[in-house]
């Protein structure tokens, strides 16, 4: 994997939140939910989450920026493999124990490098400066592979949870306000079920116990993150605990009155329109709304449904010709009150 920082596009020196936010911007533009052409999308979303996973756990990312852990969270050895090294040029060589250092590590002579991936930060010159015979170099070479068993047998054994993994959920309008069933794909491969409680707002997080990431050293597993989106619907609009509908009536509907038919989010239902009513009049619909988040159990907000008068034939020239004879026996402006744009202060 590459860096993670690169990965996250962040420094060294940012702090958790700004890897927070880092991750959280890509995990939205990269999520193959949005990037359903691109079939890499999913593989940078994978090496994102990696990253994240690493530099989110505050032990692994020191350890990461101390070298010793790669950029996949695998045990970086001081470079001692098996075989000998000797000095640059020098007359003289001697071996190690198998294994220090890692299995399979080795070190380039000389250099004191890794041999596979130039991490290591132990260098073989350490061992020959300022050293007055063989017993010196032996001994500061004793003394180099205890600190490397020790520092290794200490991160092996501590467990650690695995980090969570972040995912979102579109889901209808109706489905949010009733509640539903539905299946996601886990980038680890399981399909799990995620229930939606009823009256589900857009931006709620689900959290799944123990479908996150996995853990290390027998540690637990994170848990699964899933934001839920509701889609916006073209007639219901949530407002609290109450859902808000507007439905069209006709002319001869507003002002003689009439009974309509109009949708909730249980479906349809009669409502009667008042004699008389005018554009954006409110009828309530008591407990057709969400259910409330304070209230006793099983209550629900209310529908509002709110009137836009529609005429139906503009162009009829019934209409029109009783329109030019007709004047309202209380003649009122019905613009009173408007603000004035070009009044200063208005």
């Amino acid at each position: 994997m590459k860096d993670p920082y690169a990965l996250l596009g962040v420094g060294r020196e940012a702090s958790a939140e700004d890897i927070k936010r880092a991750y959280r911007k890509l995990a939205r533009t990269l999520h193959p939910d949005v990037n359903t052409k691109d079939p890499r999308a999913e593989d940078r979303f994978k090496d994102v989450n990696a990253a994240y996973d690493l530099l989110s756990d505050s032990d692994k990312r020191a350890r990461f920026d101390r070298g010793e852990i790669d950029a996949n969270g695998q045990e970086r050895g001081f470079g001692f493999g098996r075989g000998g090294a000797g000095r640059r040029g020098g007359g003289f060589g001697f071996g190690f124990a198998d294994g220090w250092g890692g299995a399979g590590a080795g070190a380039d002579a000389g250099t004191g490098r890794d041999a596979n991936d130039g991490g290591a930060h132990f260098r073989f010159d350490d061992l020959f400066k300022g050293a007055e015979s063989f017993e010196d170099i032996f001994a500061r070479a004793q003394a180099a592979k205890r600190a490397a068993g020790a520092a290794g047998g200490a991160g092996r054994a501590r467990p650690a949870r695995g980090a969570d993994a972040q995912y979102r959920l579109r889901v209808a309008f109706e489905d949010a306000a009733r509640g539903a069933t539905r299946r996601i794909s886990l980038t680890n491969g399981r399909t799990v079920n995620v229930r939606i409680p009823p009256g589900t707002e857009t931006g709620t997080t689900l959290r799944l116990r123990g479908q996150g990431k996995p853990g290390r050293h027998g540690g637990e597993a994170g848990d699964a993150l899933v934001e839920i989106l509701v889609r916006e619907h073209p007639v219901f609009r949530r407002q609290g605990d109450d859902v808000v509908a507007e439905v069209p009536v006709s002319l001869s509907e507003a002002v003689l009155g009439a009974k309509i038919t109009v949708p909730t989010v249980d479906g349809r239902v009669a409502v009667t329109v008042p004699e008389g009513a005018n554009a954006g009049a409110l009828l309530r619909l008591k407990g057709r709304g969400l259910p409330r988040k304070d209230g006793p159990e099983g209550a629900r907000g209310d529908q509002l449904v709110r009137l836009r008068i529609v005429i139906d034939d503009p162009e009829d020239e019934r209409l029109r010709s009783f329109l030019r004879g007709w004047r309202p026996a209380k003649p009122r402006d019905i613009r009173a009150g408007l603000e004035d744009p070009a009044t200063p202060g208005g």
